[in-house]
């Protein structure tokens, strides 16, 4: 069975999500006399940059099928994820976020398909906190967290030796 789930953006709440982005530099350039709002407008602006570019995104958020997983849901996105270069996919909380976390056999592997950018240096920061440089979310994709942890794992299940 050679099946396709695609997983559209959430366009609604990557927009919410830039309009934030775009108060919070504002707020930092009425703090410019400070560190605080220094960094408010780099982080901040760098996030909206992110969310003007997402926002006009016309590729599919994730797409799961017999090759694995194709994430392009957020700043670490790497694309294709085999099914055989994962060994488990769990869940974490990070305040009240929740992640899928897709620990990889060869991590390195994926943080050297970055390059040396700020992806691999966000990717580096991951490795560290949770054990693996890949992390989704379903804050800018369209589909409930639990609904796309259980099928992940079912298509994990079912495709990791398949090829």
């Amino acid at each position: 069975m050679n099946s396709e789930i695609k997983i559209p953006l959430n366009k609604i709440k990557i927009t919410l999500l830039t309009i934030g982005s775009i108060l919070f530099v504002v707020a930092g350039y009425f703090m410019l006399w400070s560190f605080t709002g220094i960094i408010a407008i780099l982080f901040f602006g760098a996030t909206g940059i992110y969310g003007i570019i997402k926002l006009f995104d016309s590729k599919t958020g994730l797409k799961i099928d017999s090759n694995g997983i194709t994430d392009n849901s957020n700043a670490t996105s790497i694309g294709l994820i085999k099914w055989n270069d994962i060994y488990q996919i769990r869940s974490e909380q990070v305040a009240s976020e929740k992640f899928i976390m897709i620990d990889l056999i060869e991590p390195e592997k994926y943080i050297k398909k970055a390059g040396n950018g700020i992806k691999a240096r966000l990717m580096k920061t991951n490795m560290r906190m949770y054990g693996t440089p890949i992390s989704i979310t379903s804050r800018t994709i369209n589909y409930n967290f639990t609904e796309l942890e259980k099928i992940m794992k079912t298509e994990y299940k079912r495709n990791k030796n398949a090829r």
